[in-house]
């Protein structure tokens, strides 16, 4: 009986031994962005932590519970220049580790943790806000300051943001060969991006233009903060199963758009960003407000019009050069397309997990391909309806174009333009004022 009391005293006690393991640093990663720098603690356990800031240097301390601080901190590749190191120091107790993020300026951190989610285990992140956000670089011509319209002495440019999904610490999906979504899409953004630049009166944003993360709701404001006519965000999917395949665009769903025309509502600060000058004299009584809420609801449905638009002719062009997934534009909630003043899609040009289209996004010509169809789409949609003040707007008001109907005249036409009959007369060579039903005039600007 003694015995068996004792194997049972010497059995509990290797459990509790077990079960008050500590908890194992598995690795550490840093990831800079121009505003802020991500640091990632990867971890056997869920992390139980607190954590304090200290000055002259700057530092942020991290304590956590029950962990050992036998791992390897050193830092490797681009940590960018915020992060100084990150070291261990005297912990609260012989149980627990402390760690130290040096920093060569002050920094707001933010801890938070995440849950295993598919190859990576239980992380704990600190996001340092940058007290001297380093200025993002683009494309060579979205580099350039951006000229008021007041002051410009040419119709502007068209301007495109083009927005290569994850990054950073978000590789995003993973193919069966390893390669990386974030690889793919930065890839394909910076092709576009290159086509649009060589394109007359029409420039590129990169949202990302390096390995860094930006959050996805950050990037239709960086988009705005550029005055981009529009926002082409692009994905790489993915699926459990390798068959699936095929690309796919998608556009903003109609409850995520009414709950983000919601949010934008409430907050009578924001209206501004979306009314420009108009916001100035719209107060907040009722009236006023409700004239607000009317101009921001129409920008929203021309927004989610005119990304519908576009989204069927960049499927027409994709379906040349590869698979679809879905012959149709998709609507799902994606948080990148949230800007109620930005047409927007999501392109997901092929299923990475899928081991012949990963073969091909690895291939640079179908890359190329696939940036192309892009282009291609985007420059048949604005050639059609080209933004307001811009040199393609200019463009198709001197090259008007104008199919004679049943019963119309040129004195009619003349009038409906606002032009002489002697300036259409001349425009299109005619000797008198007579027009054929089916005839195509061109109609001068005066």
């Amino acid at each position: 009986m003694v015995r068996l009391f004792i194997m049972m005293v010497v059995a509990w006690l290797g459990v509790a031994q077990v079960q008050a393991a500590p908890n194992q640093i598995a690795g550490l990663r840093v990831a800079p962005a121009p505003d802020k720098t991500r640091v990632v603690i990867d971890l056997s356990a869920a992390p139980t932590f607190t954590y304090f800031t200290l000055d002259n240097p700057s530092r942020v301390v991290v304590d956590l519970a029950s962990t050992s601080d036998d791992a390897d901190l050193a830092l490797s590749g681009d940590s960018g220049s915020l992060v100084r190191r990150v070291r261990y120091s005297t912990p609260k107790n012989s149980s627990s580790a402390r760690l130290v993020i040096d920093l060569n300026r002050r920094a707001e951190p933010t801890l938070f943790a995440i849950a295993p989610d598919g190859a990576y285990g239980h992380r704990l992140v600190v996001d340092l806000a940058d007290s001297q956000p380093q200025a993002q670089t683009t494309s060579s011509a979205s580099s350039n300051v951006l000229i008021d319209s007041a002051s410009n002495t040419r119709d502007r440019d068209i301007i495109v943001a083009i927005d290569a999904g994850h990054g950073g610490n978000d590789p995003g999906s993973i193919g069966p060969a390893g390669t990386y979504e974030k690889h793919i899409t930065l890839s394909i953004a910076k092709k576009l991006a290159g086509m649009f630049d060589a394109e007359p009166g029409m420039r590129s944003v990169l949202i990302r233009d390096g390995d860094y993360y930006i959050y996805p709701t950050k990037r239709p404001e960086i988009a705005r903060k550029k005055k981009a006519d529009l926002l082409i965000s692009i994905h790489a999917d993915a699926f459990s199963q390798p068959e699936p395949r095929g690309s796919s665009v998608w556009v903003l769903s109609m409850r995520r758009a009414d709950s983000e025309l919601g949010r934008w509502l409430e907050k009578t600060e924001r209206h501004s960003e979306l009314l420009g000058g108009a916001a100035e004299v719209i107060s907040d009584n009722a009236s006023e407000r409700y004239l607000a809420e009317t101009i921001i609801g129409l920008s929203m449905d021309h927004s989610m019009s005119a990304s519908y638009d576009l989204s069927q002719k960049v499927i027409g062009e994709m379906k040349q050069i590869t698979r679809l997934h879905k012959r149709a534009p998709q609507a799902a909630s994606f948080a990148v397309l949230t800007a109620p003043d930005i047409p927007s899609i999501l392109v997901e040009v092929g299923f990475i997990s899928n081991p012949q289209e990963e073969k091909n996004l690895n291939w640079e010509t179908f890359r190329e391909r696939l940036a192309r169809s892009m282009f291609n789409a985007t420059k048949s949609y604005f050639s059609q309806v080209p933004p307001d003040g811009t040199l393609w707007a200019a463009h198709k008001e001197r090259n008007r174009t104008h199919k004679v109907r049943s019963g119309e005249s040129l004195s009619l036409l003349a009038q409906r333009y606002n032009v002489k009959v002697s300036s259409i007369k001349e425009a299109n060579n005619l000797r008198n004022d007579v027009v054929q039903i089916g005839q195509v005039l061109t109609i001068p600007s005066t």
